[in-house]
């Protein structure tokens, strides 16, 4: 997803707007925020409890058939769903939203964005296959900034990742964010760079 020359760019942004900041900017791409796996099996399931009706209707197999047949539409759906492609496919939109959202909160708390000594830390995530992109805020900037302004930043990177340009949407999205960390919280004459610069590939 993304090669060593853009990790080391996107390290180079991270470093540069922190060093305007006491803030601390965390990069996480994500191939897919869930795999989804019982999709396509609660699909076939649901597939398999409609076959039977029009083979009642209009054929004279006997009842051990019947099962059978829906044993095997089961088993084929199951295995034919579950390729990646289709298996996004069956997904409802709003599920793979809180999907995403679930895993930014989780790679908030386990990167440490919780605790830095200001409690001014930032998440950027994206969920490539999800279409979904987020930012997350600890409360020692989220009470200084609304969220329509991390709102601005999110579409503008959504808008770059469907145009092809991932990372050029990240190093942007990192730059307006260490901009608005350097207006609400400044650096310190002691401050140290207490998170990895880097981007985390999941």
């Amino acid at each position: 997803m993304i090669s060593s020359e853009d990790h080391a760019r996107l390290s180079q942004a991270i470093r540069e707007a922190e060093d305007l900041t006491t803030g601390e900017i965390v990069v996480v791409v994500s191939e897919q925020a869930s795999s989804y796996r019982s999709f396509p099996v609660l699909w076939a399931l649901l597939a398999a409890l409609v076959v039977p009706w029009p083979l009642i209707a209009i054929t004279t197999l006997g009842p051990a058939r019947i099962f059978l047949i829906q044993l095997l539409v089961a088993l084929f759906l199951s295995i034919f769903l579950s390729f990646p492609s289709r298996r996004h496919a069956l997904v409802p939109r709003f599920i793979k939203r809180a999907r995403a959202r679930e895993t930014a909160r989780r790679e908030f708390l386990g990167r440490g964005l919780t605790r830095t000594r200001e409690r001014t830390g930032v998440l950027i995530y994206v969920a490539l296959a999800e279409h979904h992109a987020e930012i997350m805020a600890d409360t020692g900037i989220a009470d200084r900034v609304g969220p329509e302004v991390w709102r601005g930043i999110v579409d503008e990177l959504t808008d770059r990742i469907r145009e092809g340009r991932l990372t050029d949407g990240l190093v942007a999205a990192v730059r307006r964010t260490g901009a608005i960390l350097a207006e609400h919280a400044p650096p310190r004459f002691d401050d140290v760079d207490e998170l990895p610069n880097k981007v985390f590939v999941l």
